[in-house]
């Protein structure tokens, strides 16, 4: 990441963090009521676009163990609420200690995963927590209610997430908040997902932050 890019008035410390109050009192749900488009952050070229933009909500896709509190730190200093995609970190492996990482060393609200294990650790410390999936077939999406009992996930990721009539299934087998993701393009695609029952759209297009 650009070091002008992380740069940040001071450090983010295991005590700052652990001091403030418990992330889990924001609701997800209010969130995604007052805030339906969510910005997705994939590069540090986007990182400086999200600053300015409006959007209040962010996922974090990319990112590394040295990186990732002045990353996380930068968002939060500009009055974002920061979820960190875990499965995608640069130098951590898939286990529950990268949660514990995020909780202690960082200031995000949350975290992302596809594993269901990662997404319920998230949950246990205090953290939002954003189960998602890649829904490629049938077995994929016949799997994915048995997955979301077993993360107690705040709210699903479904991706791609311009496919309206999937969205309608999935919404109806899950009680909590779904968020379409990917190939998000365009203002239709935008209402094509609410309007099949999403609760909000994630996107790295900055035109659809801009709506």
């Amino acid at each position: 990441m650009d070091r002008n890019v992380g740069e940040t008035a001071g450090q983010v410390t295991d005590g700052a963090v652990a001091g403030s109050a418990d992330r889990r009192a924001r609701s997800l749900p209010d969130l995604l009521e007052q805030h339906p488009v969510i910005a997705s952050v994939t590069d540090d070229d986007g990182l400086r676009a999200v600053l300015r933009a409006e959007c209040k909500v962010v996922f974090l896709l990319y990112g590394s163990v040295l990186d990732l509190p002045s990353t996380v730190a930068t968002l939060k200093d500009h009055g974002k609420i920061v979820l960190v995609n875990v499965d995608l970190l640069e130098g951590f492996t898939s286990k529950e200690v990268v949660v514990t990482y995020v909780k202690r060393h960082t200031a995000a609200d949350g975290v992302l995963s596809s594993k269901a294990f990662m997404v319920r650790a998230a949950r246990e410390q205090g953290l939002l927590a954003v189960h998602r999936f890649f829904l490629i077939d049938s077995m994929s999406y016949r799997n994915l209610a048995r997955q979301v009992k077993l993360s107690k996930a705040d709210s699903v990721e479904i991706l791609p997430g311009c496919m309206p009539r999937v969205i309608g299934w999935v919404v109806a087998d899950i009680d909590v908040p779904l968020i379409a993701g990917g190939l998000v393009c365009d203002r239709e695609d935008v209402f094509a997902a609410l309007g099949a029952g999403a609760a909000a759209v994630a996107s790295s297009n900055r035109d659809v932050w801009a709506m």
